[in-house]
């Protein structure tokens, strides 16, 4: 009887040892195969993109997305039209002397772009979409869109959310957070700054003018733009209103659409070499009498300011419009 027992309690214990077994195996996860990665799969303009490991060889076609890895503290291998950049985007952090030039931003070099072996391309899909294949067998492509569509959401809202995408596909969230809180924190005290000044009036028309067969063009920027966005962040009211939706954040105006705004300050950016103001329109009538020439209320943001770019060109006109508008 005794042996019966004891053969019993071996088949009991034998049961519950393979039964906790079972349950280990159940909650304990495999072991990822040596060599595997987490993959990000990346949602994009034109589509989805994955990647499989942190791109460290990275060429940029369109400037905003070159200074935003620049805000993030990786220099990119390729970058389309330096030069263009150079002379546009003054932010604090440069380019390094070795980043190869790839073509120009309407029609990069593939077999430079190639050449470089790169692990990743970002660019404008409305820039590339024709190529995207051709980019695409490369290296894995993202393509953002700079200018989002009526309802979608304003262009600096995606602005910062291109900005977080990048910094998670190179691993750099934490970095990424860092630039914008800084970037708030320079809005507030902006804010605070215009607050306290003497500035007679907050409202601001802000155009960007050139000419174009010695005939004047101006631009007149509407609420969804970039710039009209960081300029609201700081107390600022934009006049200038249209009905209709402008994709790229402004409206092609004459001197006459000025009038209904004249009570604004005008603030604007021209090249040096070709100033509308000082030249086509010296003498035009119109122009001469508007509140804002009569009164000295006109306001240069200088040649070289872009707003058209990431965080760093953000804090670079939040300086701007400070030294304009507070002497």
């Amino acid at each position: 009887m005794k042996n019966n027992f004891k053969v019993l309690a071996i088949l009991v214990l034998i049961m519950l040892v393979f039964v906790g077994c079972s349950n280990e195996s159940q909650d304990t996860p495999e072991p990822k195969e040596e060599g595997s990665k987490d993959i990000k799969t990346i949602e994009h303009q034109l589509g989805t993109t994955d990647i499989e490991e942190t791109p460290k060889n990275i060429v940029v076609l369109e400037w905003v997305y070159a200074e935003d890895l620049l805000a993030l503290g990786i220099q990119p291998s390729g970058v389309a039209d330096i030069e263009g950049y150079n002379n546009w985007v003054n932010v604090d952090v440069n380019l390094d002397d070795d980043v190869v030039d790839v073509g120009t931003r309407q029609e990069p070099n593939l077999e430079t772009i190639a050449s470089l072996n790169p692990d990743l391309i970002i660019t404008a899909g409305f820039r590339h979409e024709a190529i995207y294949d051709k980019l695409n067998d490369i290296a894995p492509t993202l393509a953002f869109n700079p200018y989002p569509e009526e309802g979608e959401y304003t262009q600096y809202e995606e602005m910062e959310d291109t900005f977080n995408k990048i910094a998670e596909v190179v691993e750099k969230e934490e970095e990424a957070k860092e630039v914008l809180e800084q970037l708030d924190k320079k809005y507030e005290e902006a804010k605070k700054e215009i607050e306290e000044s003497d500035l007679e009036t907050k409202d601001y028309v802000l155009s960007q003018a050139y000419s174009s067969q010695d005939v004047p063009t101006i631009r007149l920027f509407t609420d969804n733009s970039m710039a009209v966005e960081i300029f609201s962040r700081l107390g600022l009211n934009n006049s200038f209103e249209t009905d209709n939706f402008e994709l790229y954040g402004f409206a092609t105006a004459t001197v006459e659409d000025l009038i209904p705004v004249q009570d604004a300050n005008f603030i604007y950016i021209v090249q040096e070499d070709d100033n509308v103001f000082d030249n086509q329109l010296k003498d035009n009538p119109v122009w001469n009498k508007l509140s804002f020439v009569e009164e000295d209320r006109t306001y240069s943001l200088g040649g070289d300011t872009w707003v058209f770019g990431g965080p760093l060109s953000a804090e670079v006109v939040v300086d701007k419009v400070l030294e304009v508008l507070i002497k």
